[in-house]
């Protein structure tokens, strides 16, 4: 996997920052959209999930597919969230992952750094980390198109803080 040229920082100082990116993300995604999210046990990611399948119009509760490693849902387009933390490379290459990722739906993979080499070029990368009770740093990364334009305008609306 590439890295992306640029960097963002999010500070999130209470969940309703971090409700205010998942929407945003929410609102951009299309199907074949891919977001790999990683950080600490604790740090938010099934939350972010949870927030990102909401603005995504997904109803009923949504939880971490940890021992599923992979669960659809019905949104404004289909939803697949996946856990592989429990995975290794060599079974993720055997789920047939490419399905999701270049089917009809949005992808939010939880431990993506795991299957790294899988994932799609294009993708956009969270990484959240806990900085006190309610703050999270969530760093950015969008890789190719269109999660580099993404990362653009968020930037540009003043979402990023350094």
């Amino acid at each position: 996997m590439s890295h992306g040229k640029e960097q963002y920082i999010y500070t999130s100082n209470h969940l309703q920052d971090t409700e205010a990116l998942a929407a945003w993300l929410a609102d951009a995604a299309i199907a074949g959209t891919v977001i790999g999210l990683d950080g600490d046990l604790g740090a938010g990611k099934t939350a972010f999930s949870q927030l990102f399948a909401k603005h995504l119009g997904v109803k009923g509760i949504v939880n971490s597919p940890t021992f599923t490693i992979i669960k659809e849902y019905e949104g404004r387009v289909p939803f697949y969230h996946m856990d592989v933390y429990r995975l290794s490379i060599d079974e993720a290459d055997e789920l047939g992952l490419d399905e999701y990722f270049y089917g009809e739906g949005v992808c939010l993979v939880e431990w993506s750094q795991i299957i790294s080499d899988l994932l799609p070029e294009p993708h956009l990368h969270l990484f959240m980390e806990t900085m006190g009770i309610d703050q999270r740093k969530i760093t950015i990364r969008g890789f190719g198109s269109p999660y580099e334009e993404w990362c653009c305008n968020l930037n540009k609306n003043g979402v990023f803080k350094s």
